[in-house]
């Protein structure tokens, strides 16, 4: 059975009470987030070193790190590497998007050593396989996608993406709207590419009851990709990507009736004044489905620096609403992510969803910005640091101009906490 058949049979599974420990909330309340379909558990039934973690309404803001080999460049090491740097930065789940190399072996290397859950997008494979099998991504076969989704489900994947809204009629809106950036998803390029060529509908639609099949049976959640989002700020919020969010929202109520976990991605690039709209669109359109968003971007022109833009975006769509962030890193745009953009992206968005979850009035998520006051209130730099998102960092940003007394280096002699304790004789709240 999956998390979402125990949750409607009123049974509360060890998923579930673990996800419960974790965020501080009742057990009874995360069973009825997953009956409802407003929390997902992704836990493949054969990722067997999992420790589950919860997304959506009501629990923390989630983040994602995605790493993979390139065709230029990678291999299982540096993927590993990039696993332990995301597991050591708070990452709450990982997505594998290789395509070079040998993408099965790093797939499972990467789930056998994971215990957070693990994404694919097993389009990416499936095309790769078509190119060496019969020189074109076009011409693979239908029954060697659902193929290359079920050796993923098998391998212990826990969410997969899958761009099942990229119909003959969303290409259709697409073309009508003129966009300057057209698709920047690849794996809805690969098919729009396939469809065109095939003059058939998108078998991710056509055959969706088959890859609800696969992904029942292993309890796989399906994280309906968005292929047709914005991929600048002149491209947002336009009709092709409503006409695919629409679609979505039906594939969410027939993905629930087969009993299978869902979620739903959204954009991409994203002015700061249409970010709310999307998350409330997406809400309502698909029935309070978990809503996983890449940034969103806030501009397109801050290269290099796209782990800002994305955080920018990110606590403004987590305040709104949204559940599940995907990181951006410092590579956006340019190149393959290393270990150190990694860890960027990941603590850019983890405080991004911090700032969203002090908004949603999430569990505990002032009372630790509370406890942050308190510690400079008493100049106690230890606890500065454990309490911060990066405390190594924090410890030598504070060690780097040495001071007289407990001040830092900024103020010294002259620290405003410290002369208002003497002058007015208040010190730190008591009972932290």
């Amino acid at each position: 059975m999956t998390q979402l058949e125990w949750a409607r049979d009123t049974i509360i599974s060890p998923q579930m009470e673990l996800v419960a420990q974790h965020e501080g909330v009742e057990a009874e309340l995360i069973r009825q987030g997953v009956a409802l379909g407003t929390i997902v558990i992704p836990a493949n039934t054969r990722h067997t070193n999992l420790v589950p973690c919860g997304i959506g309404q009501g629990l923390k803001t989630k983040v994602n790190a995605n790493f993979g080999t390139s065709s230029d460049f990678g291999n299982i090491n540096t993927e590993l590497e990039k696993l332990r740097v995301a597991i050591d930065s708070g990452a709450d789940t990982v997505m594998d998007l290789s395509s070079g190399g040998d993408i099965t072996a790093i797939r499972r290397a990467i789930i056998t050593s994971s215990s957070l859950p693990v994404g694919t997008v097993p389009i990416y494979q499936a095309g790769i396989k078509a190119i060496a099998r019969h020189g074109a991504i076009v011409k693979m076969t239908v029954d060697e996608l659902f193929a290359v989704i079920e050796e993923h489900a098998r391998d212990g994947v826990d969410f997969i993406t899958v761009h099942c809204g990229v119909t003959r009629s969303a290409i259709a809106r697409l073309k009508q709207q003129e966009r300057i950036a057209d698709v920047v998803s690849r794996g809805g390029a690969f098919l729009i590419g396939w469809i065109l060529y095939n003059e058939r509908e998108n078998p991710l639609y056509e055959y969706y009851d088959r890859l609800l099949e696969i992904a029942k049976e292993f309890d796989v959640t399906l994280s309906l990709g968005d292929g047709m989002r914005p991929g600048c700020l002149a491209d947002a919020t336009d009709r092709a990507q409503i006409e695919e969010l629409l679609t979505l929202g039906e594939l969410v109520n027939r993905a629930r009736q087969a009993g299978v976990q869902v979620m739903v991605e959204g954009p991409g690039h994203l002015p700061l004044n249409q970010i709310e709209t999307n998350v409330h669109l997406q809400k309502a359109i698909c029935k309070g489905a978990p809503f996983y968003v890449l940034g969103p971007l806030v501009t397109d022109v801050a290269a290099g620096y796209d782990h800002i833009t994305g955080a920018i975006g990110g606590a403004i769509a987590a305040a709104a609403g949204t559940d599940f962030l995907c990181y951006v890193t410092p590579a956006e745009h340019l190149s393959l992510p290393d270990s150190e953009d990694v860890k960027q992206g990941i603590i850019a968005s983890r405080i991004a969803a911090h700032a969203g979850d002090i908004v949603k009035g999430v569990k505990g998520a002032q009372e630790w910005d509370r406890e942050m006051s308190v510690a400079r209130k008493r100049l106690d730099w230890e606890e500065q640091a454990r309490l911060s998102f990066d405390p190594a960092l924090s410890r030598q940003v504070h060690s780097r101009h040495a001071s007289a007394g407990a001040a830092c280096s900024m103020c010294g002699e002259f620290c405003a906490m410290a002369l208002m304790e003497k002058v007015l004789g208040i010190s730190a709240p008591k009972g932290f």
